[in-house]
């Protein structure tokens, strides 16, 4: 169960959402500024969060304050997150001496002259950074807009280091061709997220808990390269994830572990964790580990009232 849960949550802890339809890959803009020192990238079709109940209920229970804030700052300069705002993509990334930073992008359909105007009239003054208009939001925060339907937002050096990306002062995500190979296989689909090799090596380690002991992970973990995974709600909950390896040996030994942890945690868990385990199928692909969890709306909604949600959803 730890195993679904620790990976699920990385993504839902960053606004969980979908929409029945096919989500569009990341727009030109907003590509342009990911950098190729990419750690983790997650995008989240932002569109129809109100027409599932389990999505809003997720997200009530789950959304850090830093988006609440980030929320209510696009209001505040007349952006209605709810009906304005299509995607929202969260990049963390490597940056020099400054070391892990964050940016957020929210694609959609703004009134930017309405915008810039109620700014304005706030007197919300921008800072130029080479060609680009940089406007203060709460929190510290800084956002550029990167094109009339593309908003680029976050700590200030992280905004102009994902500004640096876009013009051509630093690598993007197109010379990193595992992160970019892995974007290609997921951005199709409504929430997705993919995590570069020592993110996916910590998160197994974390997921695999006392069944990393079976075996010498700190050898296996040199083996995986990566993971992606997406999550819709479409006819109920689905989360599929993947984790590349260098080899089909590899994916098999692992799919094992996970095997392994899951029947040593079902031996201590509630009717919820245990329905939940019994909805995952494991099982290695090639040189791939395969994960998926499939609940309907009512078993996903009690087993986010389980204690061992609320533990690692914290």
């Amino acid at each position: 169960m730890k195993m679904i849960q620790a990976a699920a949550i990385c993504l839902l802890l960053t606004l969980l959402s979908t929409h029945a339809a096919m989500a569009m890959p990341l727009n030109s803009s907003a590509r342009a500024v990911v950098p190729g020192e990419l750690l983790q990238l997650i995008s989240v079709d932002y569109r129809a969060l109100k027409d599932s109940p389990t999505a809003m209920a997720l997200k009530q229970q789950v959304l850090p304050d830093n988006l609440k804030q980030f929320e209510g700052s696009l209001k505040g300069i007349g952006i209605d997150p709810d009906k304005d705002v299509d995607t929202l993509t969260f990049a963390s990334f490597r940056s020099g001496k400054q070391g892990v930073r964050g940016v957020g992008i929210a694609s959609g359909s703004f009134n930017l002259k309405a915008v810039l105007k109620k700014m304005r009239l706030q007197k919300f003054k921008p800072t130029k950074y080479r060609n680009s208009d940089l406007y203060p939001m709460d929190g510290g925060m800084l956002m550029s807009f990167l094109d009339d339907g593309t908003l680029l937002f976050g700590e200030p050096s992280a905004v102009r280091s994902a500004l640096d990306v876009r013009d051509g002062q630093t690598l993007n995500v197109d010379s990193n061709a595992s992160m970019a190979d892995m974007m290609s296989a997921v951005d199709s689909e409504p929430v997705w997220s993919i995590l570069d090799q020592q993110g996916t090596q910590n998160m197994m380690r974390s997921a695999l808990g006392d069944a990393s002991k079976i075996a010498d992970y700190d050898t296996l973990k040199k083996r995986l390269l990566g993971s992606r995974y997406t999550m819709n709600f479409n006819s109920g909950v689905n989360f599929d994830l993947a984790v590349v390896t260098s080899d089909s040996l590899t994916a098999a030994t692992l799919s094992s572990l996970v095997k392994a942890g899951m029947l040593y945690k079902k031996m201590n868990a509630t009717a919820p964790e245990k329905l939940a385990m019994e909805n995952t199928t494991v099982d290695s692909d090639g040189a791939n580990l395969q994960i998926h969890f499939k609940s309907n709306d009512q078993q996903f909604q009690a087993l986010m009232r389980s204690d061992l949600f609320a533990a690692v959803s914290r």
